[in-house]
């Protein structure tokens, strides 16, 4: 006879994952193992609880294959990912009623929106509602500079990070993890409808592989090579120099701690920074995203308005067919249209590509720095809130620690200085592969022959400069005079 002590299922502790999509490093899932009792992992899919800002189409894609490899890592543990849409309280609510689970447990994420749903839900719910920190090294309300105000500028944020200690990836030691007796309904993956139905997207598993098993192999592979090279290589769009792990960190699928510990095990640092100049110099571009949290928990408006509100004057134009041949990578500067084929195809973007397009959509064009982050993110893979508003922030001269306006790069000497044989454009601008290299950055400069002999019309095959570089940068120059002027 069995005894009602033995046949009373034990409460389980709910695991809600978010941008968490991993088993290793996850101190909620870890935390609710210690627990003891049954671990109850999902996912639920709330577009409205983003605010104005949920998943772009690119992102989406993303998400679909990250879970899938989180059901299966589950599963492989004896364990699985139940799936579910609709408002996160509502359904948090109803799994607690359904299972009779008598806490939940998420990481923290730092967009505005969230943090007040998040508070709402640990105010509302009535179980144990814990969370914790596996998204960042440093969270944004622990640092402040030394007048208690949050940091504004990169290198005196790092230099202070860089004398706390981070703390060391949290292990889940192997085998099953305990699972309640019945498992609550849960959606099938392909219900969730996060794939296209158009399928735009043939391009984007050959450039990625979502999952925590993907970007443990991607970290392993930069480790071993390329990070040694990095600080000269990273600015490189025609080489595989950089470590292509923004997707991957976006979504969880490796935490910012494993990378640092695998960082200094690589380069048998024993300080707080690794000897490996390319090892430095990678981690300070992890420095950056951690940056782009600090401001974007400090700074909430920043992802709708300038930081710098003396920019809110800003003389923008309203072009959209400009902003269409910018977004279709018909601009007729080859390098600029090699990194928006790029997005298109892939989902993702060399970081110096993304810094030179935003530069000619928001000075050249002077469309302004919001239509570019919307463009950004409904097609990057990777489209992080806070990386993205500081990035195009910091192009547009209007954010924290941003490149003045009046820095306006040079599309053609970029191409020439990044991709100097051309090897770039080559790959996503087709139309102008058989150019040498001397020309290919510049087509409309090479002599008639030369454009024949390539198969290269100029307003047919490919277009004439949308605008003229001296002439658009005077017109920016002038565009921000007349805010400086306009300052009391």
């Amino acid at each position: 006879m069995t005894s009602a002590a033995t046949s009373t299922p034990q409460p389980a502790t709910l695991v809600w994952f978010r941008q968490d999509l991993r088993v290793q490093d996850n101190p909620a899932l870890a935390a609710a193992v210690t627990r003891g009792r049954p671990v109850i992992p999902v996912y639920i899919l709330d577009d409205a609880g983003e605010g104005r800002w949920p998943m772009g189409g690119a992102s989406r894609w993303w998400l679909h294959h990250s879970l899938a490899a989180l059901d299966q890592a589950l599963r492989s543990r004896g364990s699985r990912l139940v799936l579910a849409r609709g408002e996160s309280g509502a359904v948090l609510r109803d799994l607690i009623k359904a299972t009779g689970a008598d806490a939940v447990y998420w990481n923290r994420r730092y967009e505005p929106a969230v943090i007040a749903r998040d508070k709402g839900l640990k105010a509302g719910l009535d179980v144990e509602a814990l969370s914790f920190n596996s998204a960042l090294l440093f969270e944004p309300h622990t640092i402040r500079n030394k007048a208690g105000a949050p940091f504004q500028v990169f290198t005196p944020f790092w230099k202070h990070c860089l004398t706390l200690a981070v703390e060391e990836p949290v292990k889940l030691r192997g085998g099953d993890l305990p699972s309640p007796m019945s498992w609550p309904r849960s959606l099938e993956l392909g219900a969730l409808g996060l794939l296209p139905k158009i399928p735009w997207d043939g391009g984007f598993a050959a450039a990625a592989a979502p999952g925590e098993a993907g970007a443990m192999s991607r970290l392993k592979q930069f480790t071993a090579g390329a990070m040694d090279d990095y600080a000269d290589r990273r600015n490189r769009p025609d080489v595989l120099g950089t470590s292509a792990l923004s997707a991957h960190l976006h979504f969880g699928d490796i935490g910012p701690r494993q990378i640092w510990a695998a960082v200094k095990a690589t380069t048998k640092g024993s300080g707080v920074f690794p000897p490996n100049r390319g090892a430095q110099v990678f981690l300070s571009e992890v420095g950056w995203r951690e940056f782009a949290h600090h401001l974007l928990f400090h700074f909430p408006h920043t992802p709708e308005a300038p930081l710098r509100m003396d920019f809110a004057a800003f003389p923008w134009v309203q072009d959209s067919v400009k902003l269409r041949a910018w977004q279709q990578g018909r601009t007729g500067y080859p390098i600029v249209d090699a990194g928006m084929r790029q997005l298109w195809a892939t989902g993702w973007m060399h970081n110096r590509v993304r810094m030179i397009v935003a530069s000619f959509l928001v000075k050249h064009l002077r469309i302004s720095w919001q239509a570019g982050a919307d463009w950004f993110w409904d097609t990057l893979v990777d489209a992080d809130l806070a990386s993205n508003t500081l990035g195009w922030q910091w192009t547009a001269g209007c954010g924290a620690d941003a490149a003045p306006y009046f820095r306006i790069f040079n599309p053609i000497l970029q191409g020439l200085k990044f991709d100097p044989e051309g090897d770039y454009v080559r790959r996503w601008v087709p139309e102008l592969a058989r150019l040498p290299a001397e020309f290919i950055h510049q087509p409309w400069e090479a002599p008639m022959d030369v454009l024949a002999s390539a198969g290269v019309t100029l307003g047919r095959t490919y277009p004439h400069p949308l605008v003229d570089h001296g002439e658009a940068r005077d017109a920016a120059l002038a565009a921000l005079a007349t805010i400086r002027r306009a300052k009391p």
